[in-house]
C-alpha cells in the first residue's frame, strides 16, 4: 500500500516525517513524503536553521506525483503541522486531488495546534482551519485532549466528556476520531489513555504514564502513523487502536530509557512491528457513554 504524507522534515531527531515515514516503512507500507520544511531540528529546541516551503512548492511536488500517472494507486494521505493557513488549503486541494483519484483512499489528519499546559503554539488561524475546514473533511482526525476540547469547543475532564466530544466532531464531518493522549478526572492514576470513537461504538486502550525529564517531541505524530498504517491493514478500529497504543508505548519507553530527548526510534524499530508488550482495548459500553 502507498501513503502520501504531507508533514515537516528534520535533519536531526523525529517529528513530522521523520516520525511518521520510518514506522509506515518497517510495516510494510511505501511512502511518499512531501516535506512543508526542511530544518536542522524540531523548533522546541528554540534554534534551527533551515527554510519553511510555500504551499506553491508542495503543490509542485503533488504535480510530478501525478504526473507519474500513479496517484490513484495512493491508499490514504497522512498530514499533520500546517506552518500557515495558506499550507492549508494546498492540503485540502491534495485530499479532494486524491480523492478523484482514489475513491477509496483515506484522509488522516493530526491537528497539531497545542497541548494542555502549553496552550496555542500554532499560528493565528490554523485552530480555526483545523475545527471549521480541514477536520469535517478528514477520514481519520488524531487530537490530543487539549486539540480535541477546542474542536469540540467544550472541557474534556471525563469519558463521557471525551466521547461527547469526539462525536461532536464527527457530526461535522469526520468519520473516526483517535484521542492521542486522554488524562481523565474518572480514570487510574499512573496511566494515560487512547480513545477511539466513530458514530457507533468507542474503544479505550490504557498505558503506564512514563516520565520524561523533558517530552520528547514527534510522539503525536508517530502515533497517527501507527493508527492508520493499523487501520489501513485491518479495517477495524479496535485493532488498530490496541496496536497502535503498544508500538508507541514501547518506542516511549525505549526513549525513556535511552536518557536522549529524542525519540529512540532506531533502537525500538522491531517493537514498532512486533511490540512485546500489548495493550488490552476494551469497547466503551453503551450507557457509560450516552
Amino acid at each position: 500500500m502507498n501513503i502520501l504524507s504531507i508533514q515537516s522534515h528534520v535533519a536531526y531527531g523525529y517529528v513530522g516525517n521523520r516520525a511518521a515515514t520510518f514506522p509506515l516503512q518497517r510495516l510494510g507500507f511505501d511512502v511518499w513524503a512531501v516535506n512543508t520544511v526542511q530544518f536542522s531540528n524540531h523548533t522546541g529546541y528554540g534554534a534551527w536553521q533551515g527554510e519553511a516551503f510555500s504551499p506553491a512548492h508542495v503543490r509542485a511536488i503533488v504535480d510530478g506525483i501525478v504526473e507519474r500517472g500513479v496517484f490513484g494507486q495512493c491508499n490514504a494521505l497522512l498530514t499533520g503541522y500546517l506552518g500557515d493557513p495558506a499550507m492549508g488549503e494546498a492540503v485540502i486541494e491534495t485530499a479532494e486531488r486524491l480523492r478523484q483519484a482514489n475513491a477509496k483512499a483515506i484522509w488522516t489528519c493530526d491537528p497539531v495546534m497545542g497541548d494542555v499546559g502549553r496552550g496555542f503554539f500554532v499560528r493565528p488561524g490554523i485552530p480555526e482551519l483545523f475545527r471549521d475546514r480541514i477536520a469535517p473533511l478528514a477520514d481519520i482526525i488524531t487530537p490530543n485532549q487539549f486539540e480535541l476540547e477546542h474542536l469540540a469547543g467544550g472541557k474534556v475532564d471525563t469519558l463521557k466528556h471525551a466521547i461527547d466530544a469526539a462525536r461532536a466532531v464527527i457530526a461535522r464531518g469526520t468519520r473516526r476520531v483517535l484521542v492521542t493522549s486522554l488524562q481523565r478526572a474518572d480514570a487510574t492514576a499512573g496511566r494515560i489513555e487512547m480513545l477511539a470513537v466513530s458514530a457507533q461504538d468507542a474503544h479505550l486502550v490504557a498505558t503506564p504514564l512514563l516520565e520524561f525529564p523533558v517530552a520528547p517531541n514527534g510522539s503525536g505524530d508517530a502515533v497517527a502513523a501507527l493508527f492508520l498504517a493499523h487501520y489501513l491493514r485491518s479495517g477495524d478500529m479496535a485493532v488498530a487502536l490496541g496496536e497502535a497504543a503498544s508500538g508507541i508505548f514501547a518506542l516511549m519507553d525505549a526513549t525513556a530509557r535511552s536518557g536522549r530527548r529524542e525519540l529512540a526510534m532506531i533502537e525500538a524499530q522491531d517493537e514498532l512491528v512486533r511490540p512485546s508488550r500489548r495493550f488490552v482495548v476494551t469497547e466503551v459500553p453503551k450507557e457509560s457513554a450516552a
